[in-house]
């Protein structure tokens, strides 16, 4: 994040928070992992996947600690940070294997602490004590970090984008309500509170639209208006974007400065505070993105996923952390961007979601004209809740997957109870990832025909012990080894 959009104070601050966070590292050596998602990309489910494979011994093949023995112990621990919400991953986990549901979105911010002991990999390093690493799993809403270029803006540029971006394509349709009653109003005639909370809901109501499964959209910030949480019904929530703002400043006691007022309360009191306090302490990051579910739901939604990338990407900083920076101005030296829930997909695909997401990633970094270094992308599915077969049709061999829909999809015309299994033929994207861009800038062009199916969490056998095996996964060890496999040396 440029230092422009930070006070001096924040700064001091920031810069007092990694003192102390480096002077801990001393005697604790910690790495913050950032887990965010773009609009029911699985934060939950990945993290608890990931800790449930450490501690119980899962197959982590590429994940080179574990897979050369070189870790000797792995434990939850207490959050150091006792102001926020532990992650509750035994209740999650619980969801997941007993009960074979996916456990609830992320509301809000919520963190866990695991911790591994390991010889190092050098004879050198094995000479001294062995090593210990703690992970800060920090999780937080996508739509929070979509807030940070909030930072960056005044009152006309964010009604300005936003009105803008309200009047392209389908969003168009989503926000005509919020946009008659804005445009209504006497923007520079005197404030009252029905009219602001008249305005807030309907500018909610135009997001909350815009988020649904139905839309699949991702550009939506503010995002608190998303998931207000305490802060439901508080001026800091309670405005909106209003078009044709005049040039001149705003009459005091208007509708304008009102909206003014408590969009730049909204950056005080929610934006920044996140910033400082979390987001500008961390050391890696991992972004999830549903990249089929945008695929599934059209061009539209794969254009705001490639905007919303770009709007995330341009919060990071990506760079080697020298001790002066991770001092004052700590930077996040490595990002992930995963595309989750490559179960969907028969293996033959999951390169080319892959390729079609690295893609997306680099026409986003392009569009906000910032360097790609310290960024990874991979396919990823932090639970695989589906195996692969072949059915014949047609004297041909046909790949499928298999697994047990959740209760109500709707196959064929066929509704699922939630407990039968199937097989699907998810359908193939494209060998070559321009052909869907491509397709992006022709409205006659057609779309890849992915068949889209929710799947329950796979059943796990039992040992004889009655002990449920680890969860299964695709490249979640690679992800591990990207993000923390360095610190582990």
């Amino acid at each position: 994040m440029p230092p422009s959009l930070t006070s001096l104070t924040d700064d001091a601050r920031i810069a007092i928070d990694n003192l102390a966070d480096r002077a801990s590292s001393l005697v604790h050596p910690t790495v913050r992992l950032g887990v965010t998602g773009l609009s029911r990309a699985g934060k939950t489910v990945f993290i608890s996947s990931l800790v449930h494979n450490l501690l119980n011994g899962g197959r982590l093949p590429l994940f080179e600690p574990v897979r050369s023995g070189r870790v000797s112990r792995i434990r939850l621990e207490p959050q150091p940070d006792d102001a926020i919400p532990r992650f509750q991953y035994e209740d999650h986990i619980q969801s997941l294997i007993r009960e074979r549901t996916w456990p609830d979105s992320t509301r809000a911010i919520s963190e866990l602490r695991i911790t591994l002991d390991y010889q190092s990999a050098s004879g050198w390093s094995r000479l001294f004590s062995p090593g210990r690493l703690s992970i800060d799993i920090v999780d937080y809403p996508g739509e929070w970090l979509l807030d940070l270029p909030l930072l960056a803006q005044d009152y006309r540029t964010f009604s300005a984008n936003t009105v803008a971006l309200a009047r392209t394509g389908i969003r168009a349709e989503l926000a005509k309500e919020w946009l008659a009653l804005a445009g209504s109003l006497d923007v520079d005639g005197p404030a009252d509170e029905l009219t602001a909370r008249r305005l807030g809901e309907a500018f909610a109501a135009y997001l909350l639209a815009c988020k649904s499964d139905e839309r699949s959209l991702s550009t939506l910030p503010p995002g608190r208006f998303l998931m207000p949480g305490d802060l439901q019904g508080s001026p800091a929530l309670t405005f909106a974007p209003l078009p044709h703002l005049p040039d001149q400043p705003a009459p005091k006691g208007s509708l304008r400065a009102m909206m003014e007022r408590r969009y730049e309360a909204y950056k005080t009191i929610v934006v920044k505070p996140f910033f400082r306090e979390h987001f500008a302490r961390l050391d890696r990051q991992i972004v999830l993105i549903d990249a089929l579910q945008a695929i599934n739901r059209g061009r539209e939604a794969v254009q705001d996923l490639e905007r919303a990338l770009g709007d995330v990407l341009a919060c990071f900083r990506p760079g080697s952390n020298s001790l002066l920076s991770s001092l004052l101005g700590r930077r996040i030296d490595r990002v992930l961007v995963a595309a989750t829930k490559a179960d969907h997909l028969h293996h033959e695909s999951h390169d080319r979601l892959e390729r079609i997401t690295a893609r997306l990633v680099d026409r986003a970094i392009q569009r906000i004209g910032m360097a790609g270094a310290g960024i990874e992308v991979m396919a990823i599915a932090s639970v695989r809740a589906t195996r692969e077969a072949t059915v014949s049709e047609g004297g041909h061999q046909l790949p499928v997957i298999v697994g047990t829909p959740m209760a109500g999809e709707k196959i064929g015309g066929e509704v699922f109870d939630g407990k039968r299994k199937t097989a699907v033929f998810p359908g193939d994207l494209p060998r070559d990832p321009e052909v869907l861009f491509r397709s992006l800038e022709s409205p006659d062009s057609e779309m890849p025909d992915i068949n889209f199916v929710r799947f329950r969490p796979p059943a796990l056998e039992e040992t004889s012990g009655g002990l449920k095996l680890s969860v299964p996964h695709i490249r979640l060890d690679r992800a591990m080894q990207f993000l923390l496999g360095d610190r582990l040396a």
